[in-house]
């Protein structure tokens, strides 16, 4: 019995020091508490080459499962599925967005995280999956507004939400039908928001995507791969005009007009080269805070731009009448 325990304690992964401290995934899966949370996650473990149970990750539906299983145990939700061919995110890389925006938060509310449905979070490309809002609602208790130019992902993500009531009354998704547009006609008169987030389409086109996945995988010595990522996504969801660089100049200058609604905008930076532009623009629209939060994961190394158009004494008006503990 003791020599069970110790080899228990052995295997035991230490936390991944490169993660938010509070992000639950720190130390990495249990498959087996994993797979008697939704047992579709069994069929996929097996042994990896070091010898431990893991699942194939360039397999998309064992990834998917993970996910589901993933959400389903820490998160509390049930029924999560993705159609074919759509995004299927890395679940703790999408918990460190939300931690560390709940830090940037709590650094305008003197040192507490603001909990509670009265902070107001918009996710600017919710997608079919509807990570975001899941995992700041449990953690959080936050309110989210999802939006998407694709109305299959948001049918999607509304057909997961009917089955989690308890989660129906804090998510509201919205359809953004002007193609180019981000915050315009999704922002509403009126509505304020204490955080945006959003996750940027990558690359510039198809071509570029099929290039940057077929090196990835080459690096990873699987060279017989599909063309696109093992975790999907569409075409809104990969590529844009301009690539991630295009993308987030438009937002910010879209922001400027909803600079006294908006607490903090944010958005991840999946590559560095980006920032140099995305700095200029936050300098040519005059944002009087720009912040950038490194992330890390694996080999994998990105970044959380924040932005503000609030003066000091308009953030502290803030937080008294909206964040502080009453």
């Amino acid at each position: 019995m003791a020599q069970s325990m110790k080899a228990d304690q052995q295997q035991k992964p230490a936390p991944k020091e490169n993660m938010h401290p509070r992000n639950v995934h720190r130390t990495g899966y249990d498959f087996k508490q994993l797979s008697r949370a939704d047992g579709e996650l069994k069929a996929f473990l097996g042994l990896n080459q070091a010898g431990t149970e893991s699942i194939d990750f360039t397999d998309p539906l064992a990834v998917k499962a993970l996910n589901k299983a993933l959400l389903k145990h820490f998160y509390g939700v049930k029924g999560w599925d993705i159609p074919e061919g759509y995004l299927c995110p890395p679940i703790p890389g999408r918990a460190d967005y939300i931690h560390y925006a709940a830090d940037l938060l709590r650094d305008t509310n003197d040192g507490v995280i603001p909990q509670g449905n009265g902070v107001h979070v918009l996710d600017i490309g919710v997608g079919a999956n509807c990570v975001y809002p899941f995992v700041g609602n449990s953690a959080y208790n936050w309110k989210f507004t999802g939006s998407d130019i694709d109305p299959d992902a948001l049918r999607n993500a509304n057909e997961i939400l009917s089955a989690n009531k308890e989660f129906q009354s804090r998510i509201d998704l919205r359809l953004q039908t002007g193609k180019e547009k981000i915050f315009q006609g999704i922002i509403k008169p009126g509505e304020r928001y204490e955080l945006t987030m959003c996750n940027p389409p990558f690359h510039a086109s198809f071509k570029d995507a099929k290039e940057v996945t077929a090196t990835k995988w080459k690096k990873l010595g699987v060279m017989t791969k599909p063309t696109l990522l093992n975790f999907g996504g569409q075409k809104n969801e990969l590529w844009t005009k301009g690539g991630e660089a295009g993308f987030l100049r438009r937002m910010i200058e879209e922001s400027v007009a909803f600079g006294k609604q908006v607490l903090w905008f944010t958005s991840l930076v999946s590559k560095k080269d980006t920032l140099p532009t995305t700095y200029s623009t936050l300098r040519w629209v005059k944002a009087l805070d720009v912040r950038t939060i490194d992330m890390s994961h694996g080999q994998k190394n990105s970044r959380i731009v924040a932005w503000t158009f609030l003066t000091p004494e308009e953030q502290v008006a803030w937080k008294e009448q909206y964040l502080a503990v009453k």
